[in-house]
Formats: structure tokens, C-alpha cells, sequence
């Protein structure tokens, strides 16, 4: 390329301009081409080879390409490796091109095809089902700040679920964390946006364009009987429009009626909670050891996806969670119904997902085959649980829904052949019968094999040439071929051929008859392509028409795989059915941490179980014992009973009495956060704060090690204060686990504080860990003992203890780490202490009468003011 740029480097510099910081798939032919900057990230994502073309500016421009067969694949990887893709298609075709070039009189051979960016391709906006995890939603979140306030809407547009829902701006990173979107787009002028928002012109965000927009979508003249939408609500909804008409170049994808989430409606969770609990993920990132893979039984892809938000959103209304819970106990209790609803579930197809495709344009005959099945097994599944006798009303609602759409299911069942393919363009999809004129056309065209054959024949008996072939390709489309030796006796005038071409060793001609089949065939073939380009563009109105009701379908079906794969799990582990409750209180016997439990019974091991009793006279347990003792694992497992069965799932355990919290809390360890530049301690504090400042009295806190990060004084010392403000002022439900057997002594002032440990034994000098919880204080922690167990060499271990001799000596000398605590008020008193300490600099400035004063007065008594200030460490 020469400096001054070329008309096809115009046109890809102009491209790229409007596709800004996202790469560009330039269409060339059969493949994709990136250039510049945008190649060299491509090729390093993609692990591909980079070269030149040409040169720009003087240096060579570098350039790497896909081919457009296999992009969807090469796209997954660019997402995944966080880019963002925009497709520059070929919007007509080099004929087109030569043709508009004439008609605007310049050169034919200066003819360049037109192109444009049909679509942006981002983590949040994907409907391929190559490019999705089927187990796993895929979300875009729009956030908008308003005053105090901001608004989210979260859709996920390869269903069209979508749903909005406001809070505080310090509740923002929780809601993020719950939601776990793949993208977050968020107004360009926001100073305190989340890390990685993408910014989006703040006009975007105008809530009167959102309730308008809204309207528009579906058709309403006001937004009332959809729910109660507040100002940041519609705000993130104008948003999150406004980037999707942008992804989609004015298409929008299919977008369902937005629902309003209540933010009481949910048990909150922060980030750290979520982390700490290993909900969604464990804490190397992967699903493998979380608690969503031990207890995912479900057989689609639409129920793991109900799962995974059922237990990253459990419910805070008893009432709706006895729904759920009756549920599950009408499969449980039902197995044989309960094998046979699951075994039609495996054979549903992902209908959610291929609506999506299907409305959004980018839908497939396979995608209406899709349909077609998926409500066809609804339909099944309709008439297996109607013929039971009291269903449970959240089941009997989902039966509801898997109606209504049999005149559909039929007519696909007519037109498209039992396997649909994945592309259109070869045809091939609409059933035979189901139209006589296509039927018609194919057979024209299937023939062409036997038509050929036999003007074959005849022209070999007409020329008494037995080597004479008929031939196809491409470029020459049907054509006569004889060897070079029977070239002249097809080249006479009168012979009726026409001579096309010669080659090495054979000639090549055309005639009035091959012409005429080839037509015919060619004509037939397009035809017949057209009937069911226009059929399947029938098809596609009447789903799309029926998209809603589609939709809710799906919906019931995923509903009704979790009941089912949630009665499963309950069957396999021997899991129970909780009581829930609205008083706050946690009544577990024989609780199990689920995850732990199974990673056990892989091994053959068993797990050892506990119960557990926190209610409103012991509502907070202070837990000692030495290490892998199972604190952290007692602490978890209540947790996760607690959010299982919040969230309609029976639990690990021989019962259990749930009282429903508002938001539950886990500081359970904690590693250092070196991108933001906070140490262990700094990360545990951090999240204390956040327990301290928002828990309520209805709320759950697990709490492990508080005060370990730091120096023994100090960190004994937080404890102890964290343990009287959780006891004295948040008066929640609390397990609080500590190696701080000197914070036993709270239990003399802290009415409802309750002493347990895990129990240890030393047996010949080894250390026995029996996992098994048991009531009173600890007397030791044994850790001298655990770092035996963990091999630390014999000399360290007989220096350690000959240094503990020691220290435990002069302990005892003095009264001990906690000598003079039980002398100090509760919490509440230090802090009304604290409040009502006398300001004396202020008092002396208030008895000032400054009118009064000479100069030299007033300058002796600032004098003295400082010299009192600086005496009050002020």
C-alpha cells in the first residue's frame, strides 16, 4: 500500500473508526482480516501467525486473519480473553459492486465492495450457542447513579430475562456480586463507577427515554401492569437499550417484559461473603469445589442456570420459600415419577436460548427444530405431572405454562425434517409433503444426476465417442469434455457443439441441450432454495410471534428441572427438609458441610457431623480449638445450610430449624489483595467493618480468626471489642471462632454468648483431631501439636515448646493475657464513655469574651490554647 491511502484502506481506517476500541473483522472473501494494532492483539490472543500487507505511512501494515467458516470458535477466545469484536460483513456482492461502479461511471476494475459493521460482539450480548457455557447465564448489567441512588437492569439476551432493581450506592458492589454479570456498562461522567464498567455516553441514561423506550418495545401505553419502576430503574433500563442498539447496530435482541426485583425481596451477600462461601465458584475460579457443582443435579442446561441464580439470590419470604420447598418434596417423596420426569427433561432442548437466536435474527432451521422438540417434551411433561393429584402451587403454576402451543408444535412438526441443520442457506429443512410445488422443484433437481447420465449417453452414441464425459465446475458450470484426439469431430459446424475451452490433452465444448438442462436444474435448485428461505421466514413470524408464552415455557420447564434435581440431591446425600421459621434462630442437627462431605465420600472417608443451636439465649457461639480441628468447616457448613434452604433446597443434615435472615456475612480467611494494595489484615478489617456497619439483628455472621493478622495484643484486643459489638449492638445470630481461648471470659458478662470447641485428644504423643464440637471453653490450641503434625523438624518443635514454657511461666506470673479485661464496661458503656469525654479546648473558647481583649491578651491566650492542645494530644 502507498502512502496515500487506498480506496480499500479508506474504507477500513473509516471502519475502524466507528468501531473504536473494539477489534474489527474485516470481511475479505472467505475470511476475516484484522490490521494494524488490532492484529497484533489477535494474534497474541489468538495464538496465530501475524504477517503484512502492503505498507501505510511508509511501514508495512501487519495483518493476521480467520477464516469465516470457523470465526464463531476464534471469537469465543478473543471474548473470553476480555476483547471486543466488531464484524465488518460484505453488505454486497462483487457483481453488485461492478454494477453500482458502472452506474456512478467510474472504472469497473476500481469496483470495491461496500462493507459495514452489522454487529458488536461483547462478553454481554453473545446469543451463538458456540460462544455460550449452557450451565451458565450470561449477563449485561447497566448501572445508573440518580442522587442518592442507582439503578441496575440485567438482562440476559440469549433468553430475554429482564429485571430491575435499585439500591444504595453502598450496597452497589453486593448487587454486582450477586448478579455476576459478564459485562457492566455505566454512564461516561461517573467518578466512582466499579473497576472494568464500560463507559457510555451519560444522554443514554435519561430515564424518560428508558419508560419510552420500554413502551415502545412492548407495545404499552404505560408500564404500570409490569410493576412499580423507580427513576434509577428506568434510567439503567435506558441505558442498557441504548448499548444494546449500539452492540446490535439498531437490531435490538429479544427482550421479555422487565420485571422489578424487590432489594428486600433476596438475602443480601457481599462479595467477600460470596468468595469466602465459594457459592458460584471456588476459590481457584473454577466450578469444581463450589457449592453450585455439589449440588447441581440438574438435566438442562436452563435448570443449572435456575440453580445457579436460585443459590446466588436465596429468597427472604418464607412463604415463597415453602413454595419451592413443596416442590422438592412432591419429587422427593415421588421417585419413580421423579426418574421419569427427569428422563423427558434430558431429551428437552434448550428452547430459552434458541428463541433468543431466533428473534434476535441470527436463528437457524436447527434453532426451530429446537422449538419445535423442546415443546413437544413440555407437552409431555404437562400431561405426567397433570394426571398427579395435589400438586404443590408452585409446580401447578409451571403446568400451566407448559401449555398452549400445539397448533405451533404441529405445524413444525409438518414443515421441518426430524433433524434440522444449522444453516438455511443449502436448504434441505422443510419436510417432504409438506409442500407439493418444493417437492416439485427437488425432484427437478435431485434428477439432475439421472438427466445428465443420459444426455451423456446420447452424445456418446451421437459422436461414436465412448470417452466423451460430462462434467461440472464452478467456473463453467455443466460442461462436454472428449480427448484431444476427438476434438476436431465435435469442432465441425454442423456437429451442434460449441467449443468452450482447450486443454492438455482434452477439449472442452457446450451445446443447445446441456445448456438447456443445466438451466433447468440450475433454475429448479434456486428455486426450490427460495420456497424454503421463504418457509422457514413463515416459521420464524409464528415463533416470534408466540415469544412471550414461548418464553414462559422455558421458564417452567427450568423451574421444574430444579425441583426435581434438587429432590435428587436430597435423595442421593439423605438431606432434609428445613423448617422455616421467622424468629431468628438456626436449630441444625447433624449438620454436614455439603461440598466437604462429598470430596470425602470420593475418598471413602467419612464425614463427621454436628449440630448446632443459635437462638435469641445463645445467639452468639465463641468457638475455640487447635487448627484443622474444623472450625472453619463448622462455620461454613451453617452458613450454607442456612442460604440452601433460603433458597427452597432441603439441607445436609438429620433436621434443621431455619429462622429466615436478611443478609448473611462470612469472614471466613482472607489473602492479601495486592491490586489494590491491601494486606491480609487490611482485607479481614475491611470486611469486619462491613459486618459491623450493616448487619442487622436479623442477619447470620460467621466470623473466623478475627485479630490473627496482627500482633497478639492487638489482634486479642479487636476481638475481644468485635465479640461485645456483635453481642451488645448487632445482637445477631453469630458462630465466632478464635484461637483467643482468653475471650472465654466474655461469657461472664455477655448473657447470650455461648462457649464451644472442637475436640482434640494427645495420644502417645500425637495429636487426634476429632472434628467434633463439643460444649465449654477451650483449654488450649494445640499448636505446637498441629505443627508436628504438618512436619515441622523435631529441634524447632522442642524449642518452640521450651520457649511456650516459658512465656505460659511469666502468663501466670502476671494473671495472664486478659489479666484486668474483666474490669473493663461492656462495649456500649466504652462507647457512651467515649461520646460524653469533655471537649476542654472548646469550653475554654466559648468563655472567651474576645470583644474584650487587648492584643496582647488575645495573643497570650492563643498561646495558652495551644499550649493546651498540644498537652491533650489533640
Amino acid at each position: 500500500m502507498a502512502d496515500s491511502p487506498t480506496p480499500m484502506m479508506q474504507q477500513y481506517l473509516a471502519l475502524k473508526r466507528e468501531a473504536g476500541d473494539a477489534l474489527l473483522f474485516y470481511r475479505m472473501g472467505d475470511f476475516f482480516e484484522l490490521f494494524f494494532d488490532d492484529a497484533r492483539v489477535a494474534a497474541q490472543v489468538l495464538d496465530i501467525a501475524l504477517t503484512t500487507r502492503g505498507e501505510h505511512c511508509g511501514e508495512p501494515v501487519p495483518m493476521c486473519g480467520v477464516p469465516v467458516h470457523a470465526a464463531e470458535g476464534y471469537l469465543a477466545r478473543l471474548i473470553k480473553g476480555g476483547c471486543r469484536v466488531a464484524i465488518a460483513e460484505q453488505t454486497e456482492t462483487p457483481d453488485e459492486a461492478k454494477e453500482r461502479t458502472k452506474r456512478e461511471g467510474k472504472p469497473v476494475s476500481k469496483a470495491l465492495v461496500s462493507r459495514d459493521i452489522v454487529r458488536f460482539v461483547t462478553a454481554g450480548t453473545l446469543t451463538e450457542e458456540a460462544l455460550l457455557e449452557p450451565r451458565r447465564a450470561n449477563l449485561l448489567v447497566a448501572v445508573a447513579p440518580v442522587r442518592d441512588g442507582v439503578g441496575l437492569a440485567s438482562c440476559d439476551i440469549s433468553t430475554g430475562r429482564m429485571e430491575l432493581e435499585d439500591c444504595a450506592a453502598d450496597r452497589l458492589d453486593a448487587a454486582l456480586a450477586r448478579l455476576g454479570a459478564s459485562e457492566v456498562v455505566g454512564p461516561d461522567d461517573w467518578d466512582d463507577a466499579p473497576a472494568d464498567v464500560i463507559a457510555r455516553p451519560r444522554p443514554d441514561f435519561r430515564s424518560e427515554d428508558g419508560e419510552a423506550r420500554l413502551k415502545d418495545i412492548h407495545s404499552l401505553a404505560t408500564l404500570d401492569g409490569l410493576g412499580d419502576f423507580s427513576r434509577p430503574m428506568l434510567a439503567a433500563a435506558a441505558g442498557l437499550i441504548a448499548y444494546l442498539d449500539h452492540a446490535g447496530r439498531g437490531q435490538l435482541p429479544f427482550l421479555l417484559p422487565p420485571v422489578a426485583r424487590g432489594s428486600e425481596a433476596h438475602l443480601a451477600m457481599d462479595a467477600a461473603t460470596r468468595s469466602s462461601l465459594e457459592i458460584l465458584a471456588a476459590q481457584n475460579g473454577g466450578r469444581d469445589g463450589s457449592l453450585v457443582a455439589c449440588v447441581d443435579r440438574c438435566a438442562t442446561g436452563a435448570g443449572a442456570r435456575q440453580l445457579a441464580e436460585d443459590l446466588s439470590a436465596p429468597l427472604a419470604d418464607r412463604l415463597a420459600i415453602e413454595h419451592r420447598l413443596a416442590s422438592v418434596r412432591h419429587f422427593h417423596d415421588d421417585p419413580l415419577l421423579r426418574g421419569d420426569i427427569r428422563a423427558v427433561l434430558r431429551q428437552a432442548p434448550d428452547i430459552g436460548r434458541a428463541l433468543g437466536r431466533i428473534v434476535a435474527g441470527r436463528g437457524s432451521p436447527r434453532d426451530l427444530g429446537q422449538i419445535r422438540d423442546g415443546l413437544g417434551e413440555a407437552r409431555r411433561l404437562r400431561g405426567m405431572l397433570s394426571a398427579g393429584v395435589d400438586l404443590p402451587p408452585l409446580l401447578a403454576q409451571a403446568v400451566e405454562r407448559l401449555g398452549g402451543h400445539g397448533a405451533l408444535t404441529d405445524h413444525l412438526d409438518r414443515a421441518l425434517v426430524p433433524s434440522p441443520p444449522t444453516e438455511r442457506g443449502q436448504g434441505g429443512f422443510i419436510a417432504a409433503g409438506y409442500d407439493h410445488a418444493l417437492d416439485a422443484l427437488r425432484e427437478t433437481s435431485g434428477n439432475a444426476r439421472k438427466a445428465i447420465a443420459a444426455l451423456e449417453a446420447k452424445y456418446r452414441e451421437e459422436t461414436g465417442t465412448p470417452s466423451l464425459k460430462i462434467k461440472h465446475n464452478k467456473v463453467l458450470g455443466y460442461f462436454i469434455e472428449v480427448p484431444a484426439k476427438h476434438g476436431d469431430k465435435l469442432m465441425a459446424a454442423d456437429s451442434g457443439f460449441t467449443h468452450r475451452q482447450t486443454m492438455a490433452g482434452a477439449v472442452r465444448f457446450n451445446s443447445v441441450g446441456l445448456h438447456e438442462e443445466a438451466s433447468r436444474i440450475a433454475e429448479a435448485g434456486a428455486h426450490a432454495l427460495a420456497a424454503e428461505d421463504s418457509h422457514f421466514e413463515t416459521l420464524v413470524g409464528e415463533v416470534v410471534a408466540c415469544r412471550e408464552a414461548i418464553a414462559a415455557t422455558a421458564a417452567a420447564l427450568a423451574r421444574i428441572d430444579v425441583s426435581a434435581a434438587l429432590a435428587e440431591r436430597a435423595a442421593e446425600g439423605d438431606w432434609c427438609q428445613p423448617d422455616m421459621l421467622d424468629e431468628p434462630c438456626l436449630e441444625v442437627v447433624a449438620g454436614r458441610h455439603p461440598v466437604v462431605e462429598q470430596a470425602l465420600i470420593k475418598t471413602g472417608d467419612r464425614f463427621r457431623s454436628n449440630d448446632c443451636s443459635v437462638g435469641f439465649s445463645e445467639r452468639l457461639w465463641l468457638i475455640g480449638g487447635p487448627n484443622m480441628g474444623g472450625k472453619s468447616t463448622f462455620l461454613r457448613q451453617n452458613a450454607l445450610i442456612l442460604l440452601l434452604a433460603q433458597a427452597g433446597s432441603f439441607v445436609p443434615a438429620t433436621s434443621a430449624k431455619v429462622g429466615i435472615a436478611d443478609r448473611l456475612f462470612s469472614r471466613v480467611g482472607a489473602s492479601d489483595n495486592l491490586a489494590r494494595g491491601r494486606s491480609t489484615f487490611m482485607v479481614e478489617m475491611v470486611e469486619t467493618a462491613a459486618i459491623l456497619s450493616q448487619a442487622t439483628d436479623r442477619s447470620f455472621v460467621i466470623l473466623d480468626e478475627v485479630g490473627r493478622g496482627t500482633s497478639t495484643y492487638d489482634g486479642m484486643a479487636l476481638a475481644w471489642a468485635v465479640v461485645e459489638a456483635v453481642h451488645e449492638q448487632l445482637k445477631c445470630r453469630c458462630l465466632f471462632a478464635t484461637h483467643y481461648h482468653e475471650l472465654s471470659r466474655l461469657a461472664e458478662t455477655c448473657d447470650a454468648l455461648s462457649l464451644h470447641h472442637v475436640r482434640a485428644r494427645e495420644w502417645k504423643g500425637d495429636l487426634v483431631l476429632l472434628h467434633e464440637l463439643a460444649r465449654g471453653a477451650a483449654d488450649r490450641s494445640y499448636g505446637l501439636s498441629v505443627a508436628k503434625l504438618a512436619g515441622v523438624p523435631p529441634p524447632v518443635i522442642k524449642r518452640a515448646k521450651a520457649v511456650l514454657d516459658r512465656l505460659e511461666k511469666g502468663r501466670a506470673e502476671t494473671g495472664g493475657l486478659a489479666a484486668g479485661l474483666g474490669d473493663l464496661p461492656l462495649f456500649a458503656a466504652t462507647a457512651q464513655a467515649e461520646d460524653e469525654k469533655c471537649d476542654t479546648l472548646r469550653d475554654a473558647l466559648e468563655a472567651l469574651d474576645i470583644d474584650s481583649l487587648s492584643p496582647r491578651e488575645a495573643l497570650h491566650e492563643l498561646y495558652r490554647l495551644k499550649a493546651e492542645a498540644s498537652k491533650s494530644n489533640y
